[in-house]
């Protein structure tokens, strides 16, 4: 399920409003309801704290961009240093043990990033606005990872892509790919989407066509086991902005790749 950061916030505010009633009956003469609370951080200064962070500025056209220069951006430039170097070694030991080596990538905020949806929202989510920011198919990449999907390509290490996006928005995920560089096993053998109305036999513990109940853990790290299990190869590295994308097996070494802005349980 995705939270927003207002959704999110809200939630801590009703927890910390009852925190604040029941000190208010248990109060005595040397304690105020006051010092019996715990205020979270102001959600306006957490939206400039972001900004900073992204190096937030609209574009000529208008578009929000993150920063190349920004925190943001060194923050991902030394994860993809540290994947680059052992991609190269994990690639190497697999195919000595004769193994068909593979990284999976998430897409959203993993490969392409939203950060234009996120700002204009107000750091809200709602699913009509999100499919057509999605069709429009003109989001940027995230700083370094169209480079790191080709690198893991050229020494020879099969590319995945592991989504939360809908079978319904698979034209518009690859246009957008292909876009920005990252045009790399766009076929529907390497790019795993949700499809609710026709779920993969691999996934029927938690999805019969037109019933999915399959959480995210369960719906990736089934995936992930389709890929190794049943289709051969030995996932190396597995990238995603959420640590939904990432738990539960079959991942090979993890790469939590920094959002501030929401939240997949």
């Amino acid at each position: 399920m995705r939270k927003s950061l207002r959704a999110a916030a809200a939630g801590a505010a009703c927890v910390v409003a009852g925190a604040a009633l029941y000190g208010a009956g248990a109060a005595t003469a040397g304690q105020s309801t006051a010092n019996s609370t715990h205020e979270p951080y102001n959600i306006g200064l957490l939206t400039k704290d972001i900004d900073t962070y992204y190096g937030t500025t609209a574009d000529s056209n208008g578009v929000y961009q993150a920063s190349p220069t920004s925190p943001y951006a060194k923050d991902l430039a030394r994860i993809d240093a540290d994947a680059k170097k052992y991609i190269d070694r994990a690639a190497r030991t697999s195919r000595a043990h004769h193994q068909k080596p593979a990284v999976m990538f998430d897409i959203d905020d993993t490969v392409l990033l939203s950060l234009d949806y996120e700002k204009r929202n107000n750091y809200g989510y709602n699913s009509a606005t999100w499919n057509d920011y999605v069709n429009q198919a003109s989001r940027p990449a995230v700083f370094g990872s169209p480079e790191l999907i080709r690198y893991a390509q050229s020494k020879g290490v099969a590319v995945f892509y592991n989504s939360g996006l809908t079978e319904a928005q698979r034209g518009a995920a690859v246009t957008n790919l292909k876009r920005v560089g990252a045009d790399v096993n766009l076929d529907a053998a390497h790019m795993f989407l949700k499809d609710s109305a026709n779920p993969p036999a691999y996934l029927k513990d938690c999805a019969t066509p037109g019933a999915w109940t399959c959480t995210t853990v369960q719906y990736k790290a089934g995936t992930r086991e389709h890929i190794e299990k049943d289709l051969g190869y030995e996932i190396v590295a597995d990238f995603g902005d959420q640590y939904s994308d990432l738990d539960g097996g079959y991942s090979g070494r993890t790469y939590k790749l920094p959002n501030p802005t929401y939240f997949v349980g």
